[in-house]
Protein backbone atom coordinates (compact mmCIF):
# COMPACT_ATOMS: atom_id res chain seq x y z
CA UNK A 1 0.00 0.00 0.00
CA UNK A 2 1.20 3.23 -0.69
CA UNK A 3 0.07 5.98 2.01
CA UNK A 4 2.66 8.75 0.27
CA UNK A 5 4.28 11.55 2.62
CA UNK A 6 4.32 11.03 5.77
CA UNK A 7 4.66 13.77 9.04
CA UNK A 8 3.60 14.13 12.30
CA UNK A 9 1.03 16.45 13.31
CA UNK A 10 1.56 18.45 16.53
CA UNK A 11 -0.68 19.92 18.76
CA UNK A 12 1.14 23.21 20.16
CA UNK A 13 0.79 25.17 23.36
CA UNK A 14 2.71 28.19 21.17
CA UNK A 15 3.46 28.27 17.74
CA UNK A 16 6.81 30.33 17.59
CA UNK A 17 7.91 28.96 20.93
CA UNK A 18 7.93 25.60 19.07
CA UNK A 19 8.87 26.79 15.68
CA UNK A 20 12.11 27.98 16.97
CA UNK A 21 12.63 24.75 19.53
CA UNK A 22 12.53 22.81 15.41
CA UNK A 23 14.45 25.37 14.51
CA UNK A 24 17.23 24.28 16.80
CA UNK A 25 16.92 21.32 15.89
CA UNK A 26 17.58 22.43 11.73
CA UNK A 27 13.94 22.34 10.57
CA UNK A 28 13.17 25.14 8.62
CA UNK A 29 9.35 26.19 7.64
CA UNK A 30 8.33 24.49 4.51
CA UNK A 31 4.55 25.48 4.45
CA UNK A 32 1.79 27.13 5.87
CA UNK A 33 1.85 30.50 8.16
CA UNK A 34 1.48 31.98 11.66
CA UNK A 35 -1.87 33.68 10.56
CA UNK A 36 -3.05 29.91 9.17
CA UNK A 37 -1.96 28.92 12.92
CA UNK A 38 0.04 25.77 11.73
CA UNK A 39 3.47 25.48 9.70
CA UNK A 40 4.85 22.64 8.74
CA UNK A 41 8.84 22.49 9.13
CA UNK A 42 11.42 20.49 7.00
CA UNK A 43 14.53 19.22 7.91
CA UNK A 44 15.55 16.71 4.88
CA UNK A 45 12.78 14.04 4.58
CA UNK A 46 11.62 14.52 7.88
CA UNK A 47 8.41 16.83 8.02
CA UNK A 48 6.65 18.14 11.26
CA UNK A 49 3.61 20.12 11.16
CA UNK A 50 2.88 22.35 14.28
CA UNK A 51 -0.53 23.30 14.73
CA UNK A 52 -2.35 25.58 17.02
CA UNK A 53 -5.56 24.94 18.69
CA UNK A 54 -6.97 22.53 15.57
CA UNK A 55 -6.88 18.86 17.30
CA UNK A 56 -6.16 17.88 20.60
CA UNK A 57 -3.89 15.00 20.12
CA UNK A 58 -0.58 14.61 18.14
CA UNK A 59 -1.41 13.11 14.39
CA UNK A 60 0.27 10.26 12.61
CA UNK A 61 -0.01 11.78 8.83
CA UNK A 62 0.16 10.41 5.55
CA UNK A 63 -0.31 12.59 2.12
CA UNK A 64 -1.03 9.86 -0.60
CA UNK A 65 -0.47 11.35 -4.06
CA UNK A 66 2.00 13.54 -2.70
CA UNK A 67 6.00 12.82 -2.00
CA UNK A 68 8.18 14.71 0.94
CA UNK A 69 8.32 17.67 -0.96
CA UNK A 70 4.53 17.94 -1.56
CA UNK A 71 5.25 17.13 -5.39
CA UNK A 72 2.43 15.13 -7.24
CA UNK A 73 3.26 11.94 -7.52
CA UNK A 74 2.22 9.85 -10.71
CA UNK A 75 1.43 6.32 -9.24
CA UNK A 76 -0.26 6.43 -5.65
CA UNK A 77 -3.03 4.45 -3.99
CA UNK A 78 -6.43 6.44 -3.83
CA UNK A 79 -7.46 7.31 0.02
CA UNK A 80 -11.08 5.53 -1.03
CA UNK A 81 -8.63 2.43 -1.98
CA UNK A 82 -6.43 2.33 1.61
CA UNK A 83 -10.16 3.29 2.95
CA UNK A 84 -11.52 -0.32 1.79
CA UNK A 85 -8.35 -2.08 2.57
CA UNK A 86 -8.28 -1.18 5.77
CA UNK A 87 -11.82 -2.13 6.09
CA UNK A 88 -11.23 -5.47 4.78
CA UNK A 89 -8.88 -6.28 7.25
CA UNK A 90 -11.35 -5.25 10.27
CA UNK A 91 -10.11 -1.81 11.00
CA UNK A 92 -12.76 0.44 12.17
CA UNK A 93 -12.72 4.08 10.92
CA UNK A 94 -13.76 7.51 12.54
CA UNK A 95 -14.01 9.16 9.52
CA UNK A 96 -14.18 7.88 5.97
CA UNK A 97 -14.59 9.06 2.48
CA UNK A 98 -17.59 8.95 0.48
CA UNK A 99 -18.00 5.85 -1.52
CA UNK A 100 -18.09 7.13 -5.36
CA UNK A 101 -16.32 10.13 -4.87
CA UNK A 102 -12.93 11.27 -6.58
CA UNK A 103 -10.26 13.34 -6.10
CA UNK A 104 -9.66 15.52 -2.38
CA UNK A 105 -10.81 13.03 0.83
CA UNK A 106 -9.75 11.36 3.96
CA UNK A 107 -9.86 8.95 6.87
CA UNK A 108 -9.23 8.89 10.30
CA UNK A 109 -8.80 5.62 12.65
CA UNK A 110 -6.83 5.23 15.71
CA UNK A 111 -4.45 2.43 16.10
CA UNK A 112 -4.20 -0.59 19.08
CA UNK A 113 -2.96 2.38 21.63
CA UNK A 114 -5.81 4.85 20.48
CA UNK A 115 -3.11 6.87 18.60
CA UNK A 116 -4.55 8.63 15.99
CA UNK A 117 -4.20 8.15 12.26
CA UNK A 118 -5.04 10.86 9.17
CA UNK A 119 -4.97 9.38 5.46
CA UNK A 120 -5.36 12.93 4.26
CA UNK A 121 -5.14 13.06 0.26
CA UNK A 122 -5.14 16.81 -1.45
CA UNK A 123 -5.35 16.04 -5.37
Amino acid sequence: MKLGAFSISLSVKNLQVSKEFYEHLGFSVFAGSDEMNYLIMKNEDSLIGLFHEMFEKNILTFNPGWDQNAKNLDSFDDVRSIQAHLKSKGIPLAQEAADGSSGPASILFFDPDGNTILIDQHR
